[in-house]
């Protein structure tokens, strides 16, 4: 088995919380005074770390950034955060690789706690050997950071039997920063060019074309 290690993201990769993302962001910047784009502007924040995104997006200094995160978790972290459905066939996927024997972690750039919370609101925790994420005051968003955070914790070399399997550039260019490969998955919010673009060890359509993937590693 050549990937005894799989390191998911959440959003866009795990489940989709595309409803819940959007309404606290919308939230924000109403409170802010700030004309809310289209819901399809607005998905564009799924994945990057939130306050880097607010203030390019908005014009925002670092301040400004944070007091919309903080202004975004007040929604969020009430209702927000269960306005997501994991993706048809995860759990499923999530078993079996468990079933062989593999390990499996989350490495995401939300807050770990929130990470954990919609792990086990959806019953998809008791799967992962280790959750890990981001802290509350934006500490470790990069996801370069939440790789090397996971492996210090779990004691593994990224770079050695592990894959990383996520939706943005920015699951690859951190699995890269750890000679680790990627699987991008395209049922998430990043496109095959950007995904490609970053350096994608490979791309998958659909959940079934990642188990496909990942079973033929056995």
């Amino acid at each position: 088995m050549k990937f005894k290690n799989l390191m998911f993201d959440l959003d866009g990769t795990l489940t989709d919380p595309a409803e819940g993302i959007t309404n606290s962001i919308a939230y924000a910047l109403r409170k802010m005074d700030i004309p809310v784009p289209s819901f399809e502007v607005l998905c564009r924040h799924i994945g990057p770390p939130l306050a880097k995104s607010l203030c390019e997006h908005y014009d925002l200094t670092e301040e400004g950034g944070l007091h919309a995160l903080a202004l975004y978790r007040e929604y969020f972290g009430d209702r927000g955060i269960f306005e997501n459905k994991v993706y048809d066939g995860i759990p499923e996927l999530l078993s079996e690789m468990k079933a062989q024997g593999r390990r499996i972690y989350m490495a995401t750039s939300k807050p770990e706690p929130y990470a954990i919370r919609i792990a086990e609101h959806f019953g998809f925790a008791r799967y992962f050997d280790r959750i890990a994420g981001s802290t509350m005051t934006e500490a470790r968003t990069r996801k370069a950071d939440v790789i090397a955070y996971l492996a210090e914790l779990e004691g593994f070399d990224p770079a050695v039997d592990t894959l990383m399997i996520g939706d943005r550039e920015h699951d690859v260019l951190g699995a890269k920063e750890h000679g680790a490969p990627c699987a991008g998955v395209l049922y998430g919010y990043g496109s095959r060019e950007e995904l490609e673009g970053a350096g994608a060890t490979y791309t998958v359509k659909t959940v079934a074309e990642l188990r496909e993937l990942l079973l033929a590693d056995k």
